[in-house]
């Protein structure tokens, strides 16, 4: 796999842990340096998330691969700017989908509770956010347009899959108080369900809204939550969707 050109982006991929944190340590500076009236390109931060890609493709050994992910998600913390967040997310759903098939049965590993701790981290500043304004908007249609796209086929299916099974449980652990808006919230997931052609797709999606934690919020029911919107397909009798 090509390595990044950016000497400081080597340093990321370095083979030395040291080597690797000490970067990511400098990387927390430069990017809390950066003000909010100069904010990253797509393509800045694109690059960055294939850096640090392979920063966690070089880590080995379970606890450190789980700290290196949390750190990983939480540089977005670092950013000056509303701007900057969403963007940090596109291109971090950009990058995970373009590197998914290149990752390898031992690897998938970390790169799954990359995924599970980049998805709470949105979550969490939805949380921050009340669950309103145009950060919010801007990471849920994110979420709709890239990763949960019922029609990109940049989207690997595995990824798909794996964000539909922990989407309910990373909003469980996030949203403590129980003050998200579901209508909003679950947007992303209710949007895949209805315009997906996967069966498979289709069913988890219903699995997820389903899930007894949903009623929850806002002793809200689930059933009363998913409304008219029967991701199953019975509305749609005469096409089931494709097996995948």
């Amino acid at each position: 796999m090509a390595q990044p050109a950016n000497p400081f982006m080597r340093q990321l991929t370095s083979s030395d842990r040291k080597t690797r944190l000490s970067a990511l340590s400098s990387l927390r500076i430069y990017l809390s340096s950066r003000p909010a009236t100069q904010p990253f390109t797509p393509l800045d931060l694109q690059k960055l998330h294939k850096a640090l890609f392979y920063a966690l493709w070089m880590q080995d050994k379970p606890l450190h691969q789980q700290n290196l992910s949390k750190d990983l998600a939480s540089l977005v913390d670092k950013l000056k700017g509303q701007e900057n967040t969403v963007i940090w997310f596109d291109a971090f759903w950009f990058t995970i989908s373009r590197e998914w098939s290149g990752i390898d049965a031992l690897r998938m590993d970390k790169f799954l509770f990359l995924v599970r701790c980049s998805l709470a981290k949105i979550f969490e500043i939805c949380v921050q956010q009340g669950w309103q304004g145009e950060v919010v908007e801007g990471l849920l249609e994110g979420l709709e347009n890239s990763p949960l796209s019922a029609r990109d086929g940049k989207v690997p299916d595995g990824l798909r899959y794996h964000i539909i099974d922990i989407y309910v449980d990373e909003l469980d652990k996030v949203d403590v108080k129980r003050e998200v808006v579901l209508q909003e919230a679950l947007a992303p997931l209710r949007k895949l369900g209805e315009e997906t052609l996967s069966k498979v797709v289709r069913k988890r999606v219903k699995e997820a809204l389903q899930d007894e934690r949903v009623s929850d919020w806002k002793g809200e029911k689930a059933e009363e939550q998913n409304g008219d919107a029967d991701v199953d397909g019975s509305d749609n009798e005469d096409f089931g969707g494709f097996d995948d």
